[in-house]
């Protein structure tokens, strides 16, 4: 009897060692980070503050997401998207409500030539962050990319509104009347 006990309690799934804190509420620097973003006078300021932006969207809810984080990260920069993937989709199962898993993901799906999947990430991260600027800008690269120029331009508009520095400002058609 203990026998089959003890091979009952062997073959049960083990039930996960954590879940994923929520996010802190961090609304009142996300608040200033956003504003600097928009006012920043020259480019300089504006990396500046594009620089603290990404560092906001990039510190992960506990240690764990933010070692699959950047893990990720770390294998996207040494090409091995394979790998990148793989641990993002880690942090998305760990974190289903962090927006930059999706965001990560997306990256790696489009530098993979997959800008369908890339878009469906961004469009999860979006609904989870609708200020992150750089998922919004990814956004706008993979519509052009998908040939989809109308709807690229008004979203890297969009972007443009939150951070009027963004190097991907070059991709903007001029309409008429109206100056870049």
């Amino acid at each position: 009897m203990r026998r089959f006990i003890l091979s009952l309690v062997l073959a049960a799934p083990i039930p996960a060692l954590a879940e994923c804190p929520p996010l802190p509420d961090r609304t009142a620097e996300r608040e200033r980070l956003m504003q600097a973003l928009r006012t920043a006078p020259d480019p300089l300021a504006g990396q500046r503050a594009s620089d603290a932006a990404w560092a906001f969207w990039t510190t992960a809810p506990d240690a764990r997401a933010q070692e699959m984080l950047d893990r990720g990260m770390a294998r996207r920069a040494a090409y091995d998207f394979g790998g990148a993937r793989a641990a993002f989709q880690e942090l998305i199962d760990y974190c289903p409500h962090y927006a930059e898993g999706y965001n990560q993901r997306a990256f790696v799906r489009f530098l993979s030539g997959d800008f369908g999947g890339a878009l469906d990430d961004l469009e999860r991260a979006l609904a989870r962050r609708p200020d992150h600027v750089g998922a919004l800008s990814g956004k706008a690269l993979t519509l052009l990319q998908l040939g989809r120029v109308k709807a690229g331009q008004g979203v890297l508009r969009e972007a443009l509104k939150l951070n009027p520095w963004l190097p991907e400002r070059a991709y903007l058609i001029e309409e008429p009347g109206q100056e870049l």
